[in-house]
C-alpha cells in the first residue's frame, strides 16, 4: 500500500473516531444530572425553609394578637393570670419548638405585656406596668405607637412577641437562624384600664397614670 493511501486511511478513521465519540450521547444524561441535582436540591429545601419560616411569622403575629386579646378582656390582672396568658399563647406555635415556661415562654420565644396610658399633655405613651422576658421599666415611654391609637387619656395593651427560627437545614439560610417578630395594640375590654394586681396590694387609683 502507497504511502499517501494509509495516511489517508489513518486520517479516515481518525475522523470517524471523532464523529462518532461526538455523536455518542451515553454520557449526556449523567452529566446533565450531576450538575442539575444539586441545583435542584437547594431549590428544593430553601423552598421547604422559607415556607416553614412564613408560617412561624404567621403564628408569631396570632401569638402578639392572643396576648393582648386574652389581657384586654380583664379589669385585673395578676401573676398567675399573666402567667396563663403565656401559656396558652405559647402554644400557638406548636409543632414547632416552643421552649420553656418559667413562668414565662422563653427561647425559642419570647414576648412582653405592658399596659401603656397615653399622656393627657404629651400625648405620648407611657408604661404603667410590663411583664415578660424582657419587661418595660415603668415610666418610660413607647414611641412605636400609632399616632391614630395616640388618644389622650386612655389606656393600651401593648404585647411584643419574637421567635428565633433556625432551619432545620442550614445551607439556605442562616445556621443561627432569623428572628421573627410582631407586636399588638388593644384597647381595654371591661375597663377603661387593666389593673396590675402585686400580690395582695391593690393599687390606690382604679386607673394609675403613674
Amino acid at each position: 500500500m502507497r504511502p499517501t493511501a494509509m495516511i489517508r486511511l489513518r486520517r479516515g478513521s481518525l475522523y470517524r473516531l471523532l464523529r462518532d465519540w461526538i455523536a455518542d450521547g451515553r454520557g449526556v444524561a449523567a452529566t446533565e444530572f450531576a450538575f442539575i441535582v444539586p441545583l435542584m436540591l437547594v431549590m428544593f429545601f430553601g423552598t421547604v425553609e422559607f415556607c416553614s419560616a412564613i408560617a412561624v411569622n404567621r403564628k408569631v403575629t396570632l401569638m402578639a394578637r392572643t396576648l393582648s386579646d386574652l389581657t384586654s378582656q380583664s379589669p385585673s390582672v395578676a401573676d398567675a393570670d399573666i402567667a396563663t396568658f403565656f401559656t396558652v399563647t405559647n402554644k400557638i406555635i406548636w409543632p414547632y419548638a416552643t421552649g420553656t415556661l418559667n413562668p414565662y415562654f422563653t427561647s425559642p420565644s419570647s414576648g412582653t405585656i405592658s399596659e401603656l396610658y397615653v399622656d393627657q399633655t404629651t400625648k405620648q405613651a407611657r408604661v404603667i406596668w410590663s411583664k415578660g422576658s424582657a419587661p418595660r421599666t415603668a415610666d418610660t415611654y413607647v414611641t412605636t405607637v400609632p399616632s391614630a391609637l395616640l388618644v389622650p387619656g386612655t389606656y393600651l395593651i401593648f404585647s411584643e412577641v419574637s421567635y428565633q427560627y433556625v432551619p432545620t437545614v442550614g445551607y439556605v439560610m442562616a445556621k443561627a437562624g432569623v428572628t421573627l417578630s410582631d407586636v399588638s395594640y388593644t384597647r381595654p375590654r371591661q375597663s377603661s384600664c387593666v389593673l396590675y394586681i402585686a400580690g395582695t396590694t391593690t393599687p390606690s387609683s382604679p386607673c394609675p397614670t403613674t
